[in-house]
């Protein structure tokens, strides 16, 4: 293979680790489908049930994790991190059963949280000690869960978020600056943790660090991570980690599923870089937000029910607002990955089980019009919007007037955003001046006939008496011609 730097070996296969190499890359049938995925966003950051990104902020002092930490496990001088994560004992947990109910819910993909930022592996890791096998768990939480997802069907993914951990952790190497503990090292000062809260003293404020050290470390631990449990999707938590480095890792990941695949890869690699040059090797990821309009290429939003690592203090999102956010992504050509935040145990509280619960109903009468389907000539119609772009996920406030339509062949799906007091859905786009010809109406869950007329401004449906389910009706409609 030419060109490949000796440190960053891949398996030889189809791609090579460079732009134009990866570029010939096409995403796989079988995510375009899917629609769905579900991710355990899950580590012993979910101990305190205090929120995201804990291990940063109880070292940052005035944040409130930083004075809940003190007030209920010790000052970070004393009880730090390290201390933490043998906390984390996962005794609950049940993968066979939570992806029993993710399967019922319509996910056909399942990620696992690999590592954090917090640089806690939830594998077998072969170059990080502080891992789940050996430190809190003691259980291969990764392979546990990549078993599960298998038996019951889904496709198996995991996300590393390990790129920023190097810098996003140098607030452990601080110490307060006032009250009793003023100038009093936090413990990530101590060297004889530095495998757990590395030698980053005097790092700078990115998000990814231009350590050189670094950049081969990460490398080897996620092609550890890859080589033992052969993901079919892997998403970082960054842009492409250090171009040439990331270039590699695409490479072997796509070159070992090729192998598995009869040359052709079935893996799909996830970042959050918008540069079109950049997701072009793979999908656009974008956290807590979304497209504004339909997309010639495949991408996906990766958002949590509550709070990434449980919070006990955390608004849910409602049932309506997950169906209708996933019902307008869809349309546009875009994927959920949606996080359950599993309590420290590893189980779900009611809320989120009733969600899944909802999910599961309104998936078994609507996943006709999601499955498989792609964007049809228009992603919908109606005044309301949504709002582009990450970490904006608003509930919208929709309307009758409001459609999102998918398509397979001359089959379009109409998705009615609000469900309609007087039994009445008028579609503009479907208007026998713009579309062609209706052959044919019905409405998914219900088995007899609905009346409908095509006229020139639009087509009239009359949905059934009897509601179909609660949230989001979907209209079938043949089209001739």
């Amino acid at each position: 293979m030419s060109g490949f730097l000796p440190k960053y070996p891949i398996e030889p296969g189809p791609f090579e680790p460079t732009w134009e190499s990866l570029r010939t890359y096409r995403v796989p049938e079988w995510y375009r489908d899917a629609k769905l995925g579900i991710w355990a966003h899950w580590g012993p950051q979910s101990v305190p049930m205090f929120g995201d990104w804990y291990a940063r902020h109880m070292y940052i002092e005035g944040e409130r994790q930083y004075r809940h930490h003190w007030r209920v496990y010790g000052h970070p001088s004393k009880h730090g991190w390290k201390d933490v994560v043998k906390l984390w004992k996962a005794e609950k947990f049940d993968p066979e059963g939570l992806m029993k109910l993710y399967a019922a819910a319509g996910a056909k993909y399942f990620t696992a949280q690999a590592v954090h930022h917090d640089n806690f592996d939830n594998w077998d890791s072969a170059h990080n000690p502080w891992n789940a096998t050996k430190v809190g768990p003691m259980r291969d939480i990764v392979g546990a869960w990549a078993a599960a997802a298998r038996k019951e069907g889904l496709r198996f993914g995991v996300t590393e978020h390990l790129g920023a951990s190097f810098s996003w952790w140098r607030v452990n190497k601080g110490a307060d600056k006032t009250g009793p503990y003023a100038g009093v090292p936090y413990d990530g000062n101590d060297p004889a943790f530095r495998d757990l809260y590395h030698d980053n003293q005097g790092e700078k404020d990115a998000w990814l660090t231009d350590n050189p050290a670094w950049h081969e470390h990460w490398f080897k631990r996620i092609k550890d991570l890859v080589d033992k449990y052969q993901p079919d999707l892997l998403y970082s938590d960054s842009d492409l980690p250090w171009d040439r480095v990331g270039l590699s890792m695409v490479a072997h990941l796509y070159n070992l599923s090729a192998k598995r695949h009869g040359g052709r890869p079935e893996a799909v690699y996830t970042q959050k870089g918008r540069d079109p040059g950049m997701f072009s090797i793979g999908v656009l990821d974008i956290e807590r937000g979304q497209e504004n309009e339909a997309k010639p290429y495949v991408w996906q939003t990766d958002t949590s029910v509550g709070d990434w690592f449980h919070d006990v203090g955390y608004a849910y999102k409602t049932p309506s607002h997950v169906i209708e956010m996933f019902v307008d992504m869809v349309s546009k050509n875009g994927c959920l990955l949606l996080n359950f935040s599993q309590h420290p145990d590893g189980t779900l509280d009611e809320e989120q089980l009733h969600l899944l619960k909802v999910m599961a109903g309104w998936i078994g009468v609507n996943g006709e019009g999601i499955y498989g389907t792609r964007p049809w000539t228009v992603a919908g119609e109606g005044a309301s919007s949504i709002e582009a772009g990450s970490f904006k996920e608003k509930q919208v406030a929709w309307t009758t007037a409001d459609f999102r339509f998918t398509a397979k062949g001359k089959t379009v799906y109409a998705f009615q955003m609000r469900y309609p007091g007087n039994r009445e859905a008028f579609i503009r786009s479907l208007a026998s001046a713009k579309a062609a010809r209706v052959a044919g109406v019905s409405v998914l869950g219900h088995a007899g006939k609905v009346v409908w007329r095509q006229l020139e401004d639009g087509l009239l449906v009359n949905l059934p008496e009897k509601q179909v389910c609660d949230l989001v009706p979907c209209i079938k409609v043949e089209l001739a011609g």
